[in-house]
């Protein structure tokens, strides 16, 4: 462009610019003519606003930039920049400076401005309620909101992502307003939709692939699938964000098969029908290469055969990118070299792989270390907690003040609050906060609160009767603010510690009360546990108490336990131990017992051996719990010279003596997983095997009548009688894998049960989490050691689904197969419907 087309553009957007002030600033005929091509300086004496009905005056000459006793050029910038303020606010769809009357050098002026309609309400045709619902939290319109042409254009964006992301690209959305005779300057906005039918994929076209095979490849795309019946369970919708994530996990396949150089020459999308693409991909695959020679740069601390050994990479390895990566970075299975670093106090290392050299197939690295100073941790802090005191969350905390920094310490402390169960797991997160000038770093724990109490409301069949049940558990007590009213919200809470109260009945046949209080830190200091329990029932024919035909029996019980975390074999591991004594006093009661009247004390110890490493309480993912259990009583019979096999049952039973082993174990294993939005879903394989033992010291006495073991079910207990430890079953009935005798179930001295589920996360929204699951199962019980055969067992498979909510902990429902047949109980087993209660049938 020469110097002279130059000039001519100016001038003409000169005129222009002139041309347009003329339209914003105008006079009546009577008014003095005003000169554009003389600039003059008026000083404003007055603003009117005209054609505005809604908005206040004020308001609008406050937006408008310009006010009385300003001094304004005409024609100048002042009325331009006074248009564009207003026009900004997106308001109106007209706007107009007039000039209404000039006096000598003041000017009165007028400011017209039409309003946009505002919203009154909108509405969706031709898609479901449901659908309907999902978009209106999406678009984020309100009553009042003005329509303008950048609302419309967001709205339908949106709309028309939502359902492409559903696999329906071939949406259409369609806007149309009407005015609404019922409100002032209003619209209702119609918002019309035609999904039309959701685009599937019918083939996937690899080509160039000589290596891998199309199958394997294929396989590598975890969201987007060709049409398929034998994967019904997997839709073939595509989405274009699923197919650019899954083009680079393709790539990334190559990349740990040795072909780091792997590339898409092409990939085409078209149409093979109205209903269903197809997709060509071309790929490059690149040669295949191999780790050649290691070598260690900067590092003073660790030799570099010890950083080798770490790498795990030797001479001759295929070159794999992730497992390079994995191994220096973040091992999830296994020490990593960042790890060895990190969790010594080198906060500021950091290391970058390098190829050196590439000759034919292999590869030389070159792994570059800064290990820099060891830094301190200064000073922790915590953000979120709204309820839990300070000191509940710090006792959890393993990165303490003056103390090296140790990446291993900041993700046990996450794990271990999640295990308190008091804050979203989902959230939890850690902000660490180097000073590099002083070698230190301020470590800042986030958590979010989540309702920890529990309510128990549920219903149980005893004594060919409704057993009902009424539990109330507060999770994060706080008995020392018990007496101070200003801490009742709805109770006392803060200090971490638990009190439960539970009540069962069915009338006047059989109460049960029993409350029970748990201190986890006791004296503050170390985490060790105190827990106090009190029990009391009573069961009877219903008569009244002064009627000499009254049967009943009456329990009355209290243990006390304290707990400790061990620090050997690991930090893992707890030990519990408690004493228990309880009372059963019996009252012409004809039942299971071997007696009908007089006093049967139990006093007992127990030692429970545990290790607890699951990652999350609720939906764990991996880790595993694994529990030794012995209860025991003195063997009275042994300090003592009667002949028990003579005496009657009342004396035999007097103080009852037993022995008692449990063990139960369960391993989490993570199968696979992907990512939604900002949510992991994992498919995990739950394994648990179960196992007790109830034992004897003297033949001449038996096996004591009490704390048998009764299986089959759904778990839930009807009601405690003699101490009965009950074990579900799925896929039979209640108690129908027990040991009979002449009067009924006599319960089991012995079980075994194997449990594997398949479970699947629907939901991991802390206030309501949800799962589904799949489950094959087996189990029995033996009333004697010799018929005892671990492999003689009772089996089932079926579905299930679980829902925890924090105020009723995890509800469970059940559909279960039992595939063998139950001898002398027609109907125990096929098709069977359980619910439980915080996890009773595992």
């Amino acid at each position: 462009m020469n110097l002279k087309h130059f000039n001519l553009i100016l001038i003409f957007f000169a005129f222009l610019s002139i041309y347009q002030l003329k339209a914003q600033v105008s006079t009546d005929d009577n008014l003095k003519y005003l000169n554009y091509s003389n600039p003059k300086e008026y000083v404003i004496g007055g603003i009117t606003i005209s054609g505005i009905k809604y908005i206040d005056n004020k308001v609008l000459i406050m937006l408008s930039g310009i006010a009385v006793g300003d001094k304004i050029k005409i024609p100048g910038e002042s009325i331009s920049n006074c248009i564009k303020k207003l026009w900004e606010q997106g308001f109106f769809e007209n706007i107009k400076v007039t000039a209404t009357k000039i006096q000598g050098n003041t000017i009165f002026l007028d400011i017209y401005m039409e309003e946009r309609p505002r919203l009154a309400k909108f509405s969706f045709n031709g898609i479901k309620k449901s659908e309907a619902d999902n978009i209106r939290d999406e678009i984020n319109l309100a009553k009042g909101d003005i329509i303008t042409d950048n609302l419309v254009i967001r709205t339908k964006s949106i709309i028309k992502d939502y359902f492409v992301d559903k696999g329906y690209l071939n949406v259409s959305i369609d806007t149309k307003s009407e005015k609404d005779t019922t409100l002032v300057n209003s619209v209702i906005l119609y918002i019309n939709i035609n999904k039309r039918k959701k685009v599937r994929i019918n083939k996937i076209n690899i080509t160039g692939n000589r290596n891998i095979n199309n199958r394997k490849l294929k396989r590598t795309f975890k969201e987007t699938k060709e049409k398929s019946i034998i994967k019904f369970y997997k839709t073939s919708k595509f989405i274009e964000s699923d197919y650019k994530d899954d083009k680079t996990k393709l790539i990334s396949k190559y990349n740990e098969l040795g072909f780091r150089d792997a590339r898409y020459i092409s990939d085409t999308i078209y149409d093979f029908n109205k209903k269903s693409i197809n997709i060509d991909i071309e790929i490059d695959e690149g040669k295949k290469y191999y780790f050649r020679n290691i070598t260690w740069i900067g590092n003073t601390k660790y030799p570099s055969g010890i950083l080798d050994k770490v790498l795990g990479i030797k001479k001759g390895d295929v070159y794999n990118q992730k497992i390079l990566e994995t191994n220096l970075f973040m091992n999830m299975e296994g020490q990593d070299v960042s790890s060895l670093y990190l969790d010594d106090g080198y906060l500021f290392f950091n290391l970058t792989p390098v190829e050196v050299l590439v000759k034919n197939d292999s590869i030389d690295l070159e792994i570059r270390i800064y290990e820099g100073k060891q830094a301190i941790v200064r000073k922790v802090t915590i953000k979120g907690n709204l309820k839990t005191s300070d000191h509940v969350i710090i006792r959890e905390i393993r990165t303490k003040p003056g103390q090296l920094f140790n990446r291993s310490d900041i993700i046990r402390t996450q794990r271990e609050l999640a295990q308190l169960r008091y804050f979203d797991q989902e959230k939890l997160s850690v902000n660490p906060k180097p000073n590099p000038q002083d070698g230190t770093v301020d470590i800042e724990y986030v958590v979010e609160e989540t309702s920890s109490d529990q309510i128990e409301l549920s219903g149980g069949w005893g004594m060919d009767r409704i057993v009902g049940t009424l539990g109330l558990s507060f999770n994060n007590f706080s008995f020392k603010n018990f007496l101070k009213k200003s801490a009742w919200s709805p109770l006392p809470s803060g200090d971490g510690q638990k009190l439960s109260i539970r009540a069962q009945s069915n009338g006047a046949y059989y109460q049960a009360y029993n409350a029970s209080f748990t201190e986890p830190w006791l004296g503050g200091k170390k985490p060790n546990s105190f827990t106090i329990s009190l029990y009391h029932s009573i069961q009877s024919n219903g008569l009244p108490k002064d009627n000499d035909s009254r049967q009943s029996i009456t329990i009355d019980g209290l243990t006390l336990g304290l707990g400790k975390r061990l620090r050997w074999p690991d930090d893992y591991f707890t030990l519990y131990q408690a004493i228990s004594f309880q009372n059963y006093y019996l009252n012409n009661y004809y039942s299971s017992f071997l007696f009908t009247d007089g006093n049967s004390y139990n006093f007992s110890y127990n030692f429970v051996l545990s290790r607890n490493s699951i990652n999350q309480p609720i939906f764990p993912e991996s880790g595993s719990e694994v529990s030794l259990s012995l209860q025991l009583t003195p063997p009275y019979s042994l300090f003592s010279d009667k002949d028990y096999s003579a005496l009657n049952s009342t004396e035999k039973y007097k103080w009852i003596e037993y022995h008692k082993w449990k063990f139960n174990a369960a391993w989490f294993t993570p199968l696979a997983a992907n990512k939604t939005g900002k949510t992991k879903r994992t498919l995990v394989l739950a394994s648990r095997f179960k196992f007790g033992f109830l034992g004897m010291y003297n033949t001449d006495i038996g096996i004591a009548p009490f704390e048998r073991f009764y299986l089959g079910g759904d778990g839930l207990s009807g009601y405690a009688l003699d101490g009965r430890e009950i074990v579900g079953l799925r896929g039979y009935a209640n108690n129908s894998l027990t040991p009979r005798g002449t009067q009924g179930y006599i319960g089991g001295t012995l079980f075994n049960k194997y449990s594997f589920e398949l479970r699947y996360p629907i939901s991991l929204n802390p206030m309501a989490t949800v799962f589904i699951l799949g489950f094959a199962e087996a189990g029995n019980a033996w009333s004697k050691f010799d018929e005892y055969n671990p492999f003689d067992v009772k089996r089932s498979a079926g579905l299930g689904v679980r829902i925890y909510l924090p105020m009723f902990g995890v509800l469970g429902l059940d559909w279960g197969y039992g595939f063998d047949e139950i001898l002398g109980v027609p109907g125990a087993n096929k098709g069977q419907f359980h619910f439980s209660i915080n996890n009773s049938i595992d």
